[in-house]
C-alpha cells in the first residue's frame, strides 16, 4: 500500500465508526450508522439536510456507491438525505447541483461524472456557504469542496503487483497479463503505473497488456483476445469485477486455468468465486463503494460543527483516501458481506 493511503487509513475508518447516533448498522452502508464509539457525535443534532448526485448506476460499482450513501443516512435520525436521478449526462448533473443550492440544502456530497466540469458549480455551491464533499472523482479546483473522499488506484496497481509477486515472484520468466478499464481515464493510467511499480520490485513486468471498459461485455471480448494471443500466462491482473464476469466468462470458454487472476473493486460475486475455490480468480483488490457513505457522515459533522471524535485535531480531514487491501479466501468472510454485487 502506498505511503498516502496508509497516512490517512486511519481517518477514514474513524468515519465508518465514530459519527452515527443510532443503535443499529443500516446495513451495506459505509460502517457509520453503527453506534459503535460512544461520543458527542453519537446524540442526534440539528437535522441536516444533504444533497447527494453521482453518475447513474450503471456499473456495480456505481450502484453500490448509491445504496450505501442511502443506509448511511438512513442511520441517522438527523439526516435528511435528497438523492438526484444518477445521470452521466455533465449539464444534468450541474442541474442538479444547482437545485440543491437554490433549494438551501445544508451540505452536497458529490460524485462527479467529470471532476472539471462539475468544478464551477461546486464553487458556485461552497461562495454560497454550502459545504461540499467531493467523492472519487476529484475537481480541478482546491476550493470547490470543503473535504475529498477517494479510493487509491495508484495504491490497487500496488496491492495487485504484490500480491502476484507473491504468488509467481519466484519464477524469473514468468508471464503477466493485465487486463485495464478505459485506457484514456487517469484512473486506469493510476492503477497500471501501481501495478507496474510493483511488479518491477519483484523483477517482473506486464507482458501481455489489454484494455476493456469496465462491462462485462467489454470484459470477455477483450480477455477472449488476450488469451488468444498468449498461449501461456501465469498471472492476470482484471482491473474491474463487473468487467470481470465477463473476463471470467473468456476464461472458462477458453478452457485455460494455467495462471492465477486477480480482480479489482471487491465485488461480492468475485468474492464468491475466492470463496469457492474452484476458480482462477484468487483474490480481489478493494476500491472502497462507501466512499460516498463516507461523505455522508463528514457531511453531517461539517454542518453541526463536530469533529471526528478518535482524533485530537479539531474538524474533519480535508482529504481522505481510502486502503486497497487484498480480499482472499483467508479473509474474505470479513469483506463479503459488505461487498456490492456486480
Amino acid at each position: 500500500m502506498t505511503s498516502t493511503a496508509l497516512a490517512v487509513l486511519g481517518a477514514g475508518v474513524l468515519v465508518a465508526g465514530c459519527t452515527s447516533n443510532t443503535p443499529e448498522s443500516a446495513g451495506g452502508g459505509g460502517g457509520g450508522g453503527g453506534g459503535q464509539a460512544a461520543s458527542p457525535n453519537d446524540e442526534a443534532g440539528e437535522t441536516v439536510r444533504i444533497g447527494f448526485s453521482a453518475p447513474a448506476a450503471d456499473h456495480g460499482w456505481m450502484a453500490g456507491i448509491s445504496q450505501a450513501a442511502q443506509a448511511e443516512a438512513d442511520g441517522y435520525e438527523d439526516v435528511e438525505l435528497s438523492i438526484a436521478e444518477g445521470t452521466n449526462d455533465v449539464s444534468t448533473q450541474i442541474s442538479q447541483v444547482e437545485t440543491f443550492i437554490n433549494e438551501g440544502v445544508d451540505a452536497i456530497v458529490l460524485l462527479p461524472f467529470d471532476g472539471a466540469a462539475l468544478t464551477p458549480v461546486a464553487l458556485r455551491a461552497m461562495e454560497a456557504g454550502i459545504p461540499v464533499i467531493n467523492v472519487d472523482r476529484e475537481f480541478n479546483s482546491p476550493f470547490a469542496a470543503q473535504a475529498t473522499i477517494l479510493g487509491d488506484n495508484y495504491g490497487m496497481g500496488v496491492s495487485a503487483g504484490q500480491y502476484i509477486c507473491e504468488q509467481v515472484g519466484d519464477k524469473p520468466d514468468a508471464v503477466v497479463a493485465e487486463i485495464a478499464g478505459i485506457d484514456s481515464l487517469p484512473l486506469t493510467q493510476d492503477r497500471s503505473q501501481g501495478f507496474a511499480d510493483a511488479l518491477s520490485e519483484c523483477g517482473l513486468n506486464v507482458d501481455n497488456r489489454v484494455a476493456a471498459d469496465f462491462t462485462v461485455e467489454g470484459g470477455e471480448r477483450t480477455a477472449a483476445n488476450l488469451l488468444q494471443a498468449a498461449p501461456q500466462i501465469d498471472a492476470i491482473w482484471n482491473h474491474d469485477d463487473d468487467q470481470g464476469v465477463g473476463v471470467l466468462a473468456a476464461i472458462n470458454n477458453a478452457g485455460r486455468d494455467e495462471f492465477v487472476m486477480v480482480g479489482g473493486a471487491g465485488s461480492a460475486n468475485a468474492m464468491r468465486e475466492i470463496q469457492g475455490g474452484q476458480s482462477v480468480l484468487d483474490a480481489t483488490v478493494i476500491y472502497p463503494h462507501t466512499q460516498a457513505a463516507d461523505g455522508i457522515a463528514l457531511a453531517r459533522l461539517i454542518v453541526q460543527g463536530k469533529s471526528l471524535s478518535d482524533l485530537s485535531s479539531q474538524g474533519v480531514p480535508q482529504r481522505i483516501v481510502l486502503d486497497a487491501p487484498v480480499v482472499t479466501a483467508d479473509n474474505v468472510d470479513q469483506y463479503i458481506d459488505a461487498a456490492f454485487e456486480s
